[in-house]
């Protein structure tokens, strides 16, 4: 059970990393507001103006509808004044935010704790950065690779920690066997005395991988939000693909090329999970973890049918480097 709980934390983990914390448009029917032409999701709390003509209009054309049904519902009584306000003031004008050329960290000083700390500063890096390489999509995989950087003394000290957990797992399942069948508190105490020495030996903390986790895991969660919420990012071309596109949607639309993003996206978290999997645990949770593994790989590759091109280069980028770090790790070994 213990197993299985753990399986489906990092199965929603996973999700939510792939969905972010943005918030999507939606229009009078309650569905998502998408472009047609890329199949791209529009977030509704974007941080600056999109340029492209096309997305603007969208915008506009969203929030129009939006007031004739608010006010068609207040009028046959079905909204209060004080509600129709209320949703009439929370429709997405574009025209409230200010240019992405004129994006400032601090705002208006209303963006919330989380905001002003974490998305705005990555927001403005990002695009100062795809100013200088004239290439927003370079820009992702610049500053991807950066924070990475930054943070690599954190998670190589992670994939530390999980190769010398797979190098103590023999003498770890001998102290299991020895006291399988063993509940009273004298056992229980040797059990945890020659487990915590064998942690010792070879320089195993249980908690570190806890702690480093809480530290690198709200950086990368606001760069992923701050890719979402940037419109700018969407309306670049790097190698071929447009930025906004889907792989569906550029497969739909003739252009075979696309299929090799999902293919990517499965190799790179597939031999990123391989890396990561299985250290420290006996042949029953390896096979356990590994059957989830498989299936969030599944998963996650086809969610990346409908994810944008500009997102897909972040998750690619990420895991690339992730599996770099880890064979280096290993090779010091």
């Amino acid at each position: 059970m213990k197993n299985k709980r753990i399986g489906l934390t990092v199965l929603l983990v996973a999700i939510l990393c792939l969905t972010g914390c943005t918030k999507q448009l939606k229009g009078p029917d309650g569905k998502v507001v998408t472009n047609k032409d890329t199949g791209q999701v529009l977030p509704s709390n974007i941080l600056c103006q999109p340029t492209d003509k096309d997305i603007i209009q969208l915008y506009e054309e969203n929030k129009v509808a939006l007031e004739k049904k608010y006010k068609e519902d207040y009028e046959a009584g079905d909204l209060s004044k004080k509600d129709y306000e209320k949703k009439i003031d929370s429709i997405v004008d574009v025209k409230d935010f200010p240019s992405c050329d004129k994006f400032t960290i601090l705002g208006d000083g209303n963006s919330g704790l989380w905001t002003t700390i974490f998305v705005r500063p990555l927001s403005w890096v990002l695009i100062h950065i795809g100013d200088f390489l004239g290439n927003y999509g370079l820009a992702i995989i610049f500053v991807t690779l950066l924070i990475r950087l930054i943070m690599y003394p954190i998670t190589v000290k992670t994939a530390r920690q999980s190769e010398n957990l797979k190098k103590a797992k023999p003498e770890l399942d001998k102290i299991d066997q020895k006291y399988r069948n063993k509940t009273d508190q004298d056992s229980m105490n040797r059990k945890a005395q020659e487990t915590m020495l064998l942690y010792k030996k070879y320089n195993i903390n249980p908690f570190s991988g806890c702690l480093y986790s809480f530290i690198q895991i709200p950086l990368f969660f606001a760069f992923y939000e701050a890719l979402y919420r940037l419109p700018v990012l969407f309306e670049d071309h790097l190698l071929g693909f447009e930025m906004s596109m889907s792989p569906a949607k550029g497969i739909s639309s003739g252009n075979w090329l696309y299929i090799l993003l999902p293919i990517l996206v499965f190799l790179a978290t597939l031999f990123s999970f391989k890396l990561n999997s299985g250290a420290g645990m006996s042949g029953e949770q390896a096979k356990q973890m590994k059957m989830t593994m498989n299936i969030m790989n599944i998963l996650i590759t086809i969610m990346s049918f409908s994810m944008s091109t500009a997102i897909i280069f972040y998750w690619i980028t990420n895991n690339s480097f992730t599996i770099i770090q880890n064979l280096i790790v290993k090779r010091s070994k």
